[in-house]
């Protein structure tokens, strides 16, 4: 089958296919993609769990570093994926192309930079994310290959959000998947076989990005795939201006979760008890992880409708639309209801699991997952809203959403309510933010359920004229 075939084929498959089998099955590649790259980072804290706190607490200072990373990519991703989305939904395939190479090598280079400057810097980098003084080596160790790393960790992401918004997911889960277990085989090897600590985990992790890196890169050679071509990179005004219009939802949200995380462990350094500063910080990026790892099953079946609504929103098929956003809204919710009932009730078993030895990080972070457990249903009305607006171009609003949770929210509150309530205050703050996010998306879902009835409405009209 020819270029020109294959991608009519993804149009007729993606306009036509029924939606709620069609959201299924772009989910499942996802949901993969998602759960499998969660769980190296539950790995990597599982395994350097069993050196020490102080090991713990330096890859959760990383974390904020990997969050900037995944700032960059998805920016680039979304940004140029939810284009290249609607481009093909309105078959214009050159476009596409441009847009793709564009995506594709800007992060690349921004990348590059990134990683030169954090290699000169790198001790003034893990203060600045909030490394307390036993807690510094640690994270120097963990962040210097990935750092290394950063150009293709960056471009890695962007292959695989425009792979998975072109309807592609199944091939972006391969490349994910592959690198994330390469990853965890490479984990305990690094770490204990080859004696290098921390710094085994950090090698582990760049490794398996860059094979990950290639598979994805293989992926976009295929027939039904826009084809990266450096000759089709055009870093002009307007497929930036492109980019920023689809990615800024994703950058600002990225941006704040980074900072975020940043602000929470100096919190949680700050209102520990003396002495006790590694054991907080370790247990605030152990919840991280469970929680992130709970929220990518969430996220992956989100991104399976995010291609369906942006190639019928192109298509002008806005029945569709709103349909895929309803079934998405639903399952998630319900999902989230389930887990967060579960992580509630085994908070103690899963916190052991990462450092049996600290009873101060385990009674830290058993309260703070069972806070976060009660708010964790609430975001799936703004996840599900959020990734809509994003991929059908309403800028403003969905960056307002995304932004919500970890930076109007998050910030404010892990900033004042400890002022009162001490530790307790760091750890109902995110739960605080989950419940103020819930009530900034209630009206704008509304109305965008409104708006979509409307135009199919009115799309049927002119038809029938």
């Amino acid at each position: 089958m020819s270029e020109a075939d294959a991608l009519q084929a993804k149009y007729e498959q993606m306009t036509r296919t029924p939606v709620r089998r069609l959201v299924v099955r772009l989910a499942v590649p996802t949901i993969v993609s998602m759960v499998v790259t969660a769980l190296y980072n539950v790995v990597d804290a599982a395994f350097v769990g069993r050196l020490s706190t102080e090991a713990t607490a330096g890859i959760g200072i990383s974390f904020a570093y990997m969050t900037f990373i995944q700032a960059v990519g998805f920016f680039f991703g979304h940004g140029s994926g939810n284009h290249i989305s609607r481009a093909l939904g309105a078959q214009k395939y050159d476009d596409a192309a441009e847009m793709a190479a564009t995506g594709f090598f800007t992060p690349l280079f921004i990348g590059l930079i990134s990683a030169v400057a954090g290699l000169i810097w790198l001790t003034p980098l893990s203060i600045l994310l909030g490394a307390t003084p036993d807690v510094v080596q640690s994270a120097n160790d963990y962040l210097r290959y990935i750092v290394l790393a950063s150009p293709f960790m960056m471009s890695a992401l962007t292959l695989n959000n425009q792979l998975r918004l072109q309807g592609n997911s199944q091939f972006a889960m391969i490349g994910i998947v592959s690198g994330a277990i390469l990853n965890i085989v490479l984990d305990p090897i690094f770490i204990f076989a080859l004696n290098m600590g921390v710094t085994g985990a950090s090698v582990a992790t760049a490794v398996s990005q860059l094979f990950a890196w290639g598979l994805l890169l293989r992926g976009t050679m295929r027939n039904d795939s826009i084809h990266i071509r450096f000759s089709a990179f055009r870093p002009t005004l307007r497929n930036y201006y492109e980019i920023l219009r689809g990615g800024l939802p994703s950058l600002c949200r990225q941006a704040f979760n980074c900072t975020a995380v940043i602000f929470l462990n100096y919190a949680a350094a700050r209102w520990a008890a003396p002495g006790q500063e590694a054991s907080a910080v370790a247990a605030f990026a152990v919840v991280s992880r469970v929680m992130m790892f709970a929220f990518s099953i969430v996220l992956g079946f989100c991104q399976g409708f995010q291609p369906v609504s942006g190639f019928n929103y192109g298509a002008g098929l806005y029945k569709r639309v709103r349909q895929s956003y309803m079934f998405a809204l639903t399952v998630s919710t319900a999902f989230l209801f389930v887990i967060s009932t579960l992580g509630y009730i085994f908070a103690p078993v899963i916190v052991r699991l990462f450092r049996s030895e600290d009873p101060e990080l385990i009674r830290i972070g058993v309260e703070t997952l069972r806070w976060q457990c009660l708010s964790f249903p609430l975001i799936g009305l703004s996840t599900t809203t959020n990734m809509l607006f994003q991929n059908i171009r309403m800028t403003f609003k969905s960056t307002i959403i995304s932004i919500g949770r970890q930076g109007l929210f998050f910030i404010p509150a892990v900033l004042i309510l400890p002022q009162f309530l001490g530790m307790t205050g760091v750890q109902i703050s995110q739960s605080v933010a989950d419940l103020c996010t819930f009530l900034l998306s209630i009206p704008y879902a509304i109305w965008i359920l409104r708006k979509l009835k409307n135009m199919h409405i009115s799309t049927q009209s002119s038809v029938n004229s």
